[in-house]
This record gives structure tokens, C-alpha cells and sequence, in this order.
């Protein structure tokens, strides 16, 4: 969940943002000019987060791949840096960077009733625009469901696959990524999706 930096409005400069960045304990998020601070996550959402993290570590890290979790900025483009829940890149530059990546392969990001609308829409919208991605996973905390968004290439078009039964994965061979959603959702009191859902 996002909330405003300050009470009194302005717009800020990238340099301004960026610097904010390194002395802040608090990460934020930058769009247009409006820096917006990041509020802390339930442990569910937590718990998510470094499991799916963890499960893709060795796969993708074995493919030259590098995995980070919510502290590391993603320049989604000019003016606009974010910080994904979870990230894999494998591109040269971001091989060497040490805090904003630029082409990532990999996003996801973990719904809660106040991100859902805009994970789904306003993000998605902003990195499916990304050159380098391929992958986003949307995955829920209200059920045991994952939206999984993919393309073979740039410029292709983007195919959605809805995951809802533990024995559903999320598979990426060319990352050498396997995600079950059993693994995701291991000892977490989230229910599944069923016929008598409303809604």
C-alpha cells in the first residue's frame, strides 16, 4: 500500500527522488515528479514473497539470472522507479548494477485488497511496456490463485494463464523455473478457489 510522502504537495526532481533513496529508511515510489512512501506488509504477504523468492533462486541463478525481493528499484522508465515484491534479471547491465535494475525478465507482484486494482492495472500496464520482460505473476493473498502473464518475445502478444489448484506450476524452462502453487501456499490459511465463491 502506497501513501503520500509528506502532507505538502510537490513535485521532486529524479535527483532529488534518488537521493531521498539512499538516506531513507523507508523505501518509496516515484512517478512524475510525486514521491509516494511504501507502508509495511502483512505476514502473509511477507511469507509469500520469500518463498517464492527463495524457490527461484537456485533455477534461475543457474540460467546467470539474479533474483531480488522488494528492496531493489526497478526504473520501469524515465521518471517512474518502483520496487517490485519480487524480480528476476538476467541482462548484462543489471548483472552489474547495485540498486536499480532496468530490464527485468521476471516481475511479481503480491495483491492485497488496497494494491490489487492498481497491480493489476496501472502496473501492469506500465511494465508489459518493459522490452526485456517476459513473465508477471500476480499472485493473491485472498485465494490460493496466480495470474500468470506471458510472451515468447518483445512485440508479441501477451497470453494469461490463471492458476488455482495446488498442482498447477508456473514454468519458465528458459529460467529454469518451476513454481507450484502448493509452494507458494504451503501452511498459509488461504482458502482455494471453489465453485461456491461469489464473485
Amino acid at each position: 500500500m502506497l501513501q503520500p510522502a509528506s502532507a505538502t504537495f510537490r513535485l521532486y526532481t529524479v535527483q532529488e527522488y534518488q537521493q531521498l533513496e539512499v538516506m531513507s529508511d523507508v523505501r518509496h515510489e516515484f512517478y512524475r515528479g510525486e514521491i509516494q512512501a511504501m507502508s509495511g506488509a502483512t505476514a502473509d504477504h511477507n511469507t509469500i514473497v520469500l518463498r517464492t523468492a527463495s524457490r527461484l533462486l537456485v533455477g534461475a541463478e543457474s540460467r546467470g539470472c539474479r533474483v531480488f525481493t522488494e528492496s531493489i528499484q526497478l526504473e520501469v522508465a524515465e521518471g517512474h522507479y518502483t520496487y517490485p515484491d519480487v524480480m528476476v534479471t538476467r541482462h548484462d547491465e543489471d548483472v552489474q548494477a547495485e540498486r536499480t535494475m532496468k530490464h527485468p525478465v521476471l516481475l511479481i507482484e503480491v495483491l492485497s485488497p488496497s494494491t490489487a486494482e492498481r497491480d493489476r492495472v496501472r502496473k501492469m500496464f506500465r511494465y508489459q511496456r518493459l522490452p526485456s520482460l517476459r513473465h508477471y505473476l500476480l499472485i493473491s493473498q485472498q485465494y490460493q490463485a496466480v495470474e500468470w502473464y506471458h510472451r515468447p518475445a518483445e512485440g508479441a502478444e501477451w497470453q494469461r494463464q490463471l492458476l488455482t489448484m495446488p498442482d498447477e506450476a508456473v514454468e519458465i524452462p528458459k529460467l529454469a523455473i518451476k513454481l507450484p502453487l502448493a509452494d507458494i501456499y504451503a501452511n498459509l490459511r488461504i482458502p482455494l478457489v471453489t465453485d461456491n465463491d461469489a464473485g
